[in-house]
This record gives C-alpha cells, structure tokens and sequence, in this order.
C-alpha cells in the first residue's frame, strides 16, 4: 500500500499533488504550505517526516481571552512577546528545522528557537502584526500543535538547579591541579627548585582544597547531620568522616611540616562522588512523571450569557466556572465540572476517569461527571460545582497524592552503610588503642588512617554508577523510569496488577463479529451509508470495518440518541442500534453485557454485530511468565462481559476484579501492601492514578509517553509491552551487580586497612588505592550493565 508522502501512513484514499502520493487532505495541504513558502528542503532531512494530519484539529478561541494568552506569554513589551510552547511531537532533526523557520510562514514572527529535550518552542513575534492565537494556529496547522492545559494556567516554570554541576566542576578542577602539585613529593623528586617551593605546593594545595570542603562536599556533611539526628547512619555519616579526617589530618601536616598530607586523595574523592551523584541524576527531564488532572483539563471553555436579551458566547479560563454557568461543550472536547445536561446529544466517553470502555448516551436532565469527554455533536450544561469541588478533583484530595512513597524506603546502599560505618569506627578505634598501648606515637595515625582509606568512595558508587547505567538502557528501549531507585523497587516486587482496558487492551483494534442472517448487498450498503452519517463511537468502528462494501444514502435518516439509528430507503426500511431499538429481546445476562448493534431489515431481525476487545500481542505469554513467581491481578472499570475471554487467555490463578472504580482500585493496593506484598501497578489512565501512586511502583502504559501519562514512577512505550518480565529480570541481575561491586569494594578496604592499622599509611598509597577502587568499581559497573544491556535485544514493536 502507497504511504503518505507526509507522515508516512498508509494511504487507503490516495490524493496526489505535484506526482506525491497523500493519505488525506490535511497533509497534502501541510505540503503545499511548505512548498510555497520554500520550505521543502523539510523532507530532505528525513523521510517522511510530517505529522498526520487526520487528527481533528482544536478550538483555540481561549486564546482570544486576554487573561489567558498573559498567563501564557513570557514577555510582553514595547510590541514584542515571547512565548514559550510545548510540542509534543517534535521528534527529529526535520522538526527542529521547521519549527526554526517559523518566521518564512508569517512576518509578524520573528525568532523561534527549540528546546528539543525539553520538547518546547520559544518563540519571539510582533503582536502588531500576529497574535499568539495565529501563531499557534499556525504551528497546528503544520502539525505541530502546542499542548496547552490548566497545567500551564497556574503552574510557574520549573527552575534548573544547575548548583551539582558546579560543585563538579570546582571539584575536578581543584583535583587537576592538586594532583600536579603532588607529582614531585610522590616521586621524592630532588631538585633544587622544587624543594625549595614544596611549602608553596603544600599551601596551594591547601588553598585549592577549601572550596572542595566547603562548597562541593557539603551536601555530605549535612546529610550526614540530618542522619545522625534521625538516628539513621546513612552512606553519607562515614564519607563526611572520611572527608573530615582527610581534610584536617592534612591540615595538621603541613602546618607542622611533618609531610604533605592527603589533599590529592580528599578533592578526587569527591569529585568521584559528585560524579556518581550527577549520573544518577540524569534522567528524563522532558518526561513528566508528576502529573495531575490538570494537565489533561481545557485551559478555557466557552461560557454563554445573557446580554440585552441575547446569548452571548465568552471564553473563560476554567477556574471562572461558578455554580448555575451554562457551558458549550463541542465534540471531543473534555467536561471540566460535574454538570448537567441542558440540551444536545450527549455521549460521554468515561474511560479517562474510570476506566469504561463503552461511552455512555445522556439525555436532557442527566447528570454529567467531570473528566467525561463528548463524542459527538454540541451539548449545552449547566455547572454544579466549579471545578475545584468536582468528582474528579475529590479523587487528588487523597492523602496517598500528597505523600513521598519513597520516604520509607530504604535503598540497598542505606541499608549496608549502616553496618560499614559500625564496622569502620570498630576498627579505628581499636587500631588506635592498641597503638596507644604498643607505641603511642602511631596512635592518631593509625586512627585517622583507618577513617581515611575506609572511606565507603567505591561502595557509594557502585549504585549510581550501575542503576544510571540501566536507568539510561531501560531509557533507550523505551522504558522510562522516574529514578534509579525504582530499579532496586522492580527486583522486590512480588504482585503485579494490571489494568485492563487501554492496558492489556489495543483500543485502537477491536474484533467484531456478526451473528445471524447474511445481509444482502443492497442492505449492506446502506447500512454502510448510514454509519457514515452517525457520530457514534461504535457506529465509527463499524463503519472503518464495512466502507469497503460500498455505500448507498438512504432517502430518509433519522438518529435517535442513545438508541440507535432508522433510515428509509424507497419500500426498504432498516433499523440499526440496540435490541430496544430494533424490537429485539435479549435471552441472558451474558447477551446483555455484551457490546452489540443489532440490525432489523423491514422489521424482520437479521442479527447484530458483537464487539470484543483485542488484547495485546503477547499478553498470554505475559502473564505465564510473570505467574512463575508473583501473584497476578487484573482491575477493570468494565463489567464482566469480557471474563470468559480472558480466562482462556490468561493462565489459572489469575484472579480478576470488575466494575471497579478509582477509589476501589486504590483500596485493592493497600490492602495487597497490608498483607506484606510489594505491588507493581500497570495501568494507562487517570482512573489509575491513585493505584499507580500507592503501589510500590506504578507503572503507565502509554501509545504517546510525551502526551498522556498520569502520576507515576515508570513510563512504558506500548511497543515494549510485551518485554515486561525481561525487564524485572535485569532489573534483579542489576542488584546482583551491586552486591558483587560491595563485595569488591570490601576487598580494596581490607588491603587498604592492613596499611592503616599498621600505621604505615603514606600519601602515595592512598593517591593510589583510593582513585583504583573507585575507577576499577565504576569500570566494573559499567562493564557488566551494559553486558545487561545486550541482553535487552529487542525492538520496539507494534503492539
């Protein structure tokens, strides 16, 4: 099949300008913009590079709101505004390019710069010549849309905490230098010079040591404070020893001229430390794993008022809603309050908030929840609550969004520190006395050597070192994680419990299934026509399904919400819908909680077409897989019309739950944590949200990890699926890893401390056995991650 020559999708309607092939109206027109404006040179950086355009486009009225588009605009002044929008399709070098010549699509723009890891656009423009309305029309209409939500309304701009690179930075820069000033006393160089301005050294490296102290290490020596005063003897209390003794021993040195001291060993040791910090700390600053509901909310509706006996249609920001506001809220757009249904079709999609596959039809008089989305025509509500007070906001007001998971959680690394340092002090101690008695002299050497070369350097980085290598891997094969911590959190875990529609479900292929009398061509047409004309969601996927049988208008069409459809065609009539609709009685329960579209052909029954899920490849295997050791569970907001199916998919001792809510999935996590079980949640939506943020690692499912994930701790591409219990696998050969790293670390120390307790520690061994453990350790990590690493071959797949 012909692909488009714009986004790359197939094309089912070939439409063809200048002898290229386009799936749909929208990219050919994309194409001709680009081209008239000499902007081609777009797909020569990458084939096929576009977005498709088939994607229904958004109102952007809100930004006619005065008060909106200033919350949204950097910089306001003397005619020129900046502002700064995120795009979250850009995805490639062609993109960048693009979005960088703004300013040859409209002169009122002037400058435009992308953030590519940031996903965002800044963009400079005249507001006498274009405003920010036109400018994101614009961006839209090539098919970069800027994502604009309640999020951007009221959440300031993050700040970049830049302060670990500069500690770096001081660190291996006073590192370099102290080294070189250490070469001649390492190697008892005798020259005349060099003897003569050892003292100069010996101060300078003084000198270059104070900012390592006292600027680059001091997040050590307040966490270990903070620790030791929550009685916690975290990895920090005996590095800060270390640091301490290192610092004040050299110090002691050479104001004494008793020898150089152990300025080179102190600032590498930190520099390594801080090196180990910045690694783990690299992680996916374009991801959010922190989201609410506000990220997904409308920034603005349209609200209609009376004016001099007229309706008056205004936009305004969200948070404006009050009780009795009549709102407008057109197809796809999203219900921000609870409301009521004042007039309209209405067909509310659930599934955001509670998981229900199937939107439900509302008449006049219905109640509306928040978070329900309108499929089909415009509907007219009347706010109940503003939006704060709504269903959907209630659900953020539970404690579990409010507190750190993570606080209680003790990290492998934490959990040995505790025993080093007893161990360490142990030592020293009884060094330093047995010195006292056996020769007093070597007593504070012997104490203070142990301090110094026992200093936990190699096994502080062995945990950084190796999770920020599979944190990275993990990345790169598209599964995201919040930190590297979660990966010692996936090797614990001991149930797992999954969502299942959007998450061991493909919403995006569903398998229909007709059972009755055959239809002739003539109905089938028809029928076909029909479809066409409905806005229904089943009617739609209906309709993808027969289009190729060709379609013949009825003469008469007459759609009754909520029931189904009735056309009139000369002699022939039909009914298409519900079993009501078409006068159809169904026989059991398990009939009725089936999805169905009954048909009726001049008032004779023919039969109906059944709905069923299409669960995602590999899902059996999955679950097989994973049954070998952890508990299974399956959460679902539908009813059980799907639990015969999955349990012949799905292998015995699955158990399954239906028809829960939010708030009952949330329950089901603590109750499982109750009972001494680490949970690992794997859900897709905001109906997950409060599993995800109890269980011990929430994980969301996601078609688009840039667009819509909620709060969570991991981000996996649907693609990888599949690969879920390859990755809990690595996840505990990763740990393995850091426990060979201690055990190795454990090794340098013993040698290290059989020079310390002997009191024949000298600078030259501690320059050297403290940077080999260190390097070695780091080498020995990142050797054996990537070995892991390899074992991940795969590719991403459709799922």
């Amino acid at each position: 099949m012909e692909k488009c020559y714009h986004c790359g999708e197939d094309c089912i309607d070939i439409l063809e300008f200048s002898g290229r092939h386009f799936c749909c109206n929208g990219c050919k027109m994309v194409y001709e913009i680009l081209e008239t404006n000499d902007l081609s040179y777009y797909y020569e950086l990458q084939e096929r590079p576009g977005i498709s355009q088939k994607r229904k486009k958004v109102d952007f009225s809100f930004l006619d709101n005065e008060e909106i588009v200033e919350k949204l605009l950097d910089f306001d002044e003397a005619g020129k505004q900046i502002a700064s929008l995120h795009i979250p399709t850009i995805h490639c070098s062609s993109c960048i390019w693009i979005l960088e010549n703004l300013n040859r699509l409209h002169s009122g723009i002037q400058s435009s710069t992308v953030d590519f890891p940031r996903k965002k656009v800044r963009v400079s423009f005249s507001k006498e010549k274009v405003t920010l309305k036109e400018v994101v029309a614009l961006m839209a209409g090539i098919g970069y849309e800027p994502s604009i939500s309640l999020e951007n309304y009221e959440k300031p701009e993050k700040q970049i905490d830049r302060s670990l690179i500069f500690k770096l930075g001081v660190a291996g820069f006073a590192f370099g230098n102290i080294m070189f000033l250490s070469f001649p006393e390492y190697f008892e160089v005798k020259e005349f010079w060099l003897d003569q301005f050892k003292y100069l050294f010996r101060w300078l490296m003084f000198a270059f040591s104070l900012p390592v102290v006292f600027y680059s290490a001091n997040s050590y020596f307040i966490s270990a404070y903070k620790g030791l005063r929550s009685r916690i003897l975290n990895i920090d209390v005996p590095i800060a020893l270390g640091i301490f003794v290192l610092f004040f021993r050299s110090f002691f040195e050479i104001i004494t001229d008793t020898g150089t001291g152990f300025f080179d060993s102190l600032s590498g040791l930190v520099f390594f430390l801080l090196l180990g910090k910045y690694f783990q700390q690299k992680t996916y600053s374009y991801l959010s794993f922190e989201r609410d509901y506000r990220s997904y909310f409308p920034i603005a509706v349209t609200r209609i008022s009376k004016f001099e006996g007229k309706d008056i249609e205004e936009q305004i920001p969200v948070y404006k809603i009050e009780k009795g506001d009549r709102i407008l809220i057109r197809n796809e757009e999203l219900v921000p309050m609870d409301a009521v249904l004042l007039s309209g079709a209405a067909t509310i999609d659930y599934s955001f908030v509670t998981g229900e596959a199937e939107p439900i039809d509302r008449v006049a008089g219905d109640k509306l929840f928040a978070g329900g989305r309108q499929k089909g025509g415009l509907i007219e509500v009347e706010a109940l609550k503003p939006v704060k007070q709504s269903y959907l906001t209630e659900l953020w007001s539970d404690e579990v969004f409010r507190k750190n998971k993570n606080k209680g959680y003790h990290s492998i690394t934490d959990k040995i520190s505790k025993y080093f340092t007893l161990a360490v002090i142990g030592i020293a101690l009884i060094a330093g006395v047995f010195w006292l008695i056996a020769d007093p002299s070597k007593a504070g050497n012997a104490f203070t050597a142990v301090l110094i070369i026992a200093c936990p350097c190699a096994i502080a980085l062995a945990a950084p070192f190796t999770l920020g290598n599979i944190l990275r891997i993990f990345g790169r094969k598209g599964f995201y994680l919040k930190e590297a911590e979660v990966i010692e959190q996936l090797a614990e875990i001991d149930a797992v419990v999954f969502d299942k529609t959007g998450t061991i479900t493909n919403t995006s292929k569903q398998e229909v299934n007709y059972a009755g009398m055959a239809l002739n061509e003539e109905e089938l047409q028809l029928l076909t026509g029909s479809l066409r004309a409905s806005g229904h969601p089943l009617s739609r996927s209906l309709y993808n399904i027969l289009k190729k049988n060709g379609i013949k208008v009825p003469e008469q069409f007459e759609e009754v919400a909520g029931q189904g459809i009735a056309i009139k065609d000369g002699a022939r009539s039909m009914k298409i819908g519900s079993a009501n609709f078409v006068d159809y009685k169904v026989s059991n329960l398990a009939e009725a909680e089936k999805t169905s579209v009954h048909i009726s052909s001049d008032s004779d029954y023919k039969g109906c077409f059944t709905f069923r899920n299409s669960y995602r490849e590999g899902t059996g295997e999955i679950f097989r897989e994973l049954s070998k050791d952890k508990e299974l569970y399956i959460l679902s907001g539908d009813n059980e019309g799907e639990r015969q199916q999955l349990e012949q998919l799905l292998p015995s001792g699955t158990q399954m739950f239906f028809d829960q809510r939010p708030g009952d999935k949330l329950e089901f996590i603590k109750n499982l944590q109750k009972k001494g079980l680490k949970v690992m949640m794997v859900g897709d939506g905001l109906n997950d949200a409060g599993a995800l943020a109890q269980s011990n690692v929430g994980v969301a499912v996601s078609e688009d990890i840039n667009i819509f994930s909620p709060a969570c701790d991991a981000i996996m591409d649907v693609s990888i699926f599949r690969k879920l219990p390859e990755l809990l696998k690595i996840s505990k050969k990763a740990v393995g890893v850091i426990y060979i790293s201690f055990l190795l670390s454990f090794l340098y120390n013993l040698i290290g401390l059989g020079f310390a307790v002997t009191g024949n520690l000298k600078p030259v061994y501690a320059a050297i056995l403290m940077p080999l453990s260190s390097v070695s350790i780091v080498a020995f990590t990142t050797f054996c991650s990537y070995w892991l690493g390899k074992r991940l071959n795969f590719k991403k797949t459709e799922s």
